[in-house]
């Protein structure tokens, strides 16, 4: 059964009732419903096309609703400002967009949702970066152009980008795809840290792998409906593969960490 703010005790960072969306004509959530608390872990599976990206896009505003509600940290999604308690890792691209930015550089860019003023990093921007990148596992990687990361290196980057902004909140657009078992197993030491901490994680994914542990529940998304809400182990290992929905997001407005390196 989904946990409510009444099994836990605590307030839910986010909160979605009856979400609906609609791509390229037609129908991709049907009446949605997903809460998550803070310090939880949450996997959003499903086949290609099933749903899921779009349910969690959704639920923090890169796609819009034709009906539902979502609440961030109790607030209503349409007056949510406070966008740097929000982590957001998307899915990794092969694109670039040439500059030669090093690791360090691209994660102390995270931290600029939390800065009033354009001008230098201060003192605690560039510790936090640091910490972050500390986190991911690659301290020793700090000078290097991401242009030169593996696909696993350049996941754990946008990761750690998120992550500089000290979010409550993390999420996570497939962020095994495409990543070395060593990446996958980092993956699951910072989000077991980040859990630890009291952070909630959102993530979407096709199959756990080395996260199945510190998953505490897995929604399960299947031509837009919610057909598994419940603990991880008890998920459905196999679901119906479909073509992926066409058209693109509408975008609505940037989170940190959001983008292409």
């Amino acid at each position: 059964m989904p946990v409510s703010e009444g099994d836990t005790g605590r307030a839910p960072v986010l909160r979605a009732r009856g979400v609906t969306v609609e791509l390229g004509g037609r129908t991709v959530l049907s009446g949605v419903d997903l809460t998550l608390c803070p310090g939880e872990v949450i996997a959003v599976l499903g086949a290609n096309g099933s749903g899921k990206s779009t349910l969690v896009r959704a639920s923090i505003g890169l796609v819009a609703r034709r009906s539902g509600t979502v609440e961030l940290f109790g607030t209503p999604l349409e007056h949510f400002r406070e966008r740097a308690r929000l982590g957001y890792v998307p899915q990794r691209s092969n694109e670039s967009t040439g500059v030669p930015a090093t690791v360090r550089e691209v994660v102390l860019s995270g931290r600029l949702a939390r800065r009033r003023f354009v001008g230098p990093a201060s003192r605690a921007d560039r510790a936090a970066s640091e910490r972050a990148i500390e986190l991911v596992g690659l301290s020793d990687l700090v000078r290097r152009p991401v242009t030169e990361l593996s696909g696993g290196q350049h996941q754990r980057t946008l990761i750690a980008r998120a992550l500089a902004s000290e979010p409550e909140l993390l999420v996570m657009d497939e962020p095994l795809a495409g990543v070395d078992a060593g990446s996958a197993a980092q993956l699951a030491l910072t989000v077991g840290d980040l859990v630890a901490a009291g952070t909630a994680v959102l993530l979407v994914e096709h199959d756990l792998g080395p996260l199945t542990p510190v998953v505490d529940r897995a929604v399960v998304v299947d031509h837009g409906r919610v057909v598994f809400d419940g603990p991880a182990a008890d998920a459905p290992a196999e679901h119906v593969h479909h073509h992926p929905h066409a058209g693109e997001p509408a975008r609505l407005e940037p989170l940190p960490g959001e983008g292409v390196l």
